[in-house]
C-alpha cells in the first residue's frame, strides 16, 4: 500500500521498534466480520458455517463475510461488521429499559449492537447528520427488527436542546481522519494530509460538548474512533478531562491483542492507559481507538438555558399526527386478526404511514425524524397494509396467519413475483416464513400471494 510519506514518519517517531510491524501490516488483507442478531429466534446456521472462526471479544461476532443477497442478511439475522469495530458496543454495554444514544451512528453497524444488547428494551435514539446516510441507518435498523429505536437526522448542537440531560448512555463513535480503515477502504489514503487529523479533533469536540449536555448525571459516555492519531484519540480524552472535571475514566476490558491508550501520546494523564487501542499488527481486526467515561456527579446541562431554545421553531418540523376513529379502527381490525396478543401503543401517523413510538421519547415536533419508531404500515382507504418492518419484528408464532415457502420462491418474493400456493388457504394477509425466517407479508387471494415486498429493495 502506498502510504504518505508524512504519515509513515509520524508513526515511525511515535511507534519506535514497533514502527515496522505496523507498517507492515497494511499490507496485509483486510479483516472481515459479522454478529448475528439475537433479536431472532433462531440461529444463521447457513452464514456461521461459512464463517472462520467466533470473534473472542464479542459473544455474537464471527469471523467470515456475509452475501448481501442471502436470506440471512436480507431477513437481518447477520450484520456484516469489522471485527474491531464489534467491540464498541460491548463496551457501551447498554442494559435493557435503558435511554441510549447513538450520536453519530450510519451505517448502523453500531445501533443494531446496542439494541441488541438492550434486548429491544427501553429507548435507543440513533441519529445520523446527512440525509442519505439516515436513510441507510434506518434501512438497516429496520432489517434488524427492532421495536423499540427511533431514527433522526440532526444536528448534534439542535439534539442537545431537545434532550437535556436524558440519556443513560450516549456512544460517540466520531467522524474521523480514517487511518484505521486505510487497507479496507484505501480511498481514505487521498483525503489524508497531516493536518487532516488535527481538523478531525476540532470537528470531534465540538459533538462532544453536545453529547455531554444529553448524559445523566452517572450516565456513560464511550467515545470512539477508527484512526490511530493521537490528536483524535488520547488527546481529546486528555482534553475531555480537563473541561469536564466531573467526568472519569471507567476501566476496559482488555482481550488478548488489544493494547492500553498512551497517556504519553496527550498530557501524560495515566488515566489515559484506560482506554483500549486495537493495532492490526497486535488485533485481528482494523484499527480502533476506544474510551469510556462516567458523568460522576453532576450535569452539564443549563436548564433555563434549555428550556428557551426549546420553545424556539426550527425548519424542517415533522408532520406527525394522531388517528382519526376509522384508521384507529383499521389497525385494531388488523391487529385483532393478525397480531392477537401483540401490544402497540404510541400510534402516530406521518402523511399515511402508521408507527408505534417507543414509549419515554420526546416530543418529536421540531425534530428531523427519520424514523419514529416501528413502521407498522400504510393506511389506506378502506384497509391497512403491514410493512416490511412489521414483518421483520415478528416471531413466526406471533403473527396468527402463516404460510412456509421454499428457497426458491424466497428467490421469487424477493424478485418482486406473485406467488402460487399449492394448499387451500382463505383469503387475507399472511406473513411468509422460510426457513423460520420472517420473510415479510403477502395478501392471499384465491390461492395467489400478492408481493408486497418493497421495489426499492428488489433484486
Amino acid at each position: 500500500m502506498d502510504l504518505p510519506e508524512a504519515f509513515k514518519n509520524k508513526y515511525q517517531r511515535l511507534l519506535g521498534d514497533e514502527a515496522t510491524a505496523f507498517l507492515a501490516s497494511f499490507n496485509q488483507p483486510s479483516t472481515s466480520g459479522f454478529r448475528q442478531n439475537p433479536l431472532k429466534n433462531g440461529t444463521p446456521t447457513a452464514t456461521i458455517d461459512d464463517a472462520d472462526g467466533k470473534v473472542p471479544a464479542v459473544p455474537d461476532g464471527y469471523y467470515g463475510s456475509v452475501d448481501g443477497h442471502s436470506l440471512d442478511h436480507v431477513t437481518g439475522w447477520v450484520y456484516s461488521q469489522e471485527p474491531s469495530a464489534m467491540y464498541v458496543g460491548e463496551v457501551v454495554d447498554p442494559q435493557p429499559g435503558e435511554r441510549v444514544l447513538d450520536l453519530c451512528a450510519a451505517p448502523g453497524g453500531k445501533s443494531t449492537h446496542l439494541i441488541a444488547k438492550m434486548h429491544d428494551q427501553g429507548l435507543l435514539v440513533t441519529n445520523e447528520i446527512f440525509k442519505k446516510r439516515a436513510q441507510i441507518l434506518a434501512s438497516n435498523l429496520e432489517r434488524w427488527g427492532t421495536r423499540n429505536t427511533v431514527v433522526l437526522n440532526e444536528r448534534p448542537d439542535n439534539l442537545e436542546k431537545h434532550f437535556p440531560a436524558f440519556f443513560d448512555r450516549i456512544l460517540v463513535d466520531a467522524p474521523c481522519s480514517g487511518e484505521g480503515m486505510f487497507r479496507k477502504e484505501p480511498a481514505g489514503i487521498e483525503y489524508w494530509n497531516p493536518d487532516y487529523p488535527a481538523e478531525c479533533a476540532n470537528r470531534q469536540r465540538k459533538i462532544l460538548q453536545s453529547a455531554l449536555k444529553m448524559l445523566k448525571a452517572g450516565g456513560i459516555l464511550v467515545y470512539s474512533t477508527c484512526t490511530f492519531a493521537p490528536e483524535e484519540d488520547e488527546q481529546n480524552i486528555a482534553w475531555l478531562l480537563k473541561e469536564y472535571p466531573a467526568l472519569e475514566m471507567v476501566d476496559i476490558k482488555k482481550f488478548p491483542g488489544m493494547d492500553d491508550g498512551r497517556p504519553d501520546w496527550a498530557d501524560g494523564n495515566p488515566e489515559l492507559a484506560k482506554a483500549v487501542r486495537l493495532f492490526p499488527h497486535h488485533y485481528r481486526g482494523e484499527g480502533h481507538f476506544i474510551a469510556k467515561l462516567r458523568l460522576r456527579d453532576q450535569s452539564v446541562v443549563e436548564p433555563s438555558k434549555q428550556r428557551n431554545q426549546r420553545r424556539k421553531k426550527h425548519r424542517g418540523s415533522t408532520n406527525n399526527g394522531r388517528l382519526t376513529k376509522d384508521e384507529q379502527q383499521l389497525f385494531i381490525a388488523f391487529q385483532n386478526e393478525y397480531l392477537s396478543g401483540q401490544s402497540f401503543t404510541n400510534l402516530v401517523k406521518f402523511g399515511d404511514q402508521l408507527y408505534s413510538l417507543p414509549d419515554g421519547m420526546v416530543e418529536l415536533t421540531n425534530l428531523q425524524v427519520q424514523t419514529p419508531g416501528l413502521h407498522l404500515g400504510t393506511l389506506k382507504k378502506n384497509r391497512f397494509e403491514p410493512s416490511l418492518a412489521l414483518a421483520f419484528s415478528c416471531q413466526p408464532e406471533e403473527v396468527t396467519n402463516q404460510v412456509a415457502i421454499t428457497r426458491d420462491q424466497w428467490r421469487q418474493y424477493v424478485h418482486g413475483d406473485v406467488l402460487r400456493v399449492e394448499q387451500t388457504l382463505p383469503n387475507g394477509w399472511y406473513l411468509l416464513v422460510c426457513d423460520h425466517h420472517s420473510v415479510g407479508f403477502g395478501k392471499m387471494v384465491n390461492g395467489t400471494i400478492k408481493n408486497f415486498f418493497p421495489k426499492g429493495l428488489r433484486f
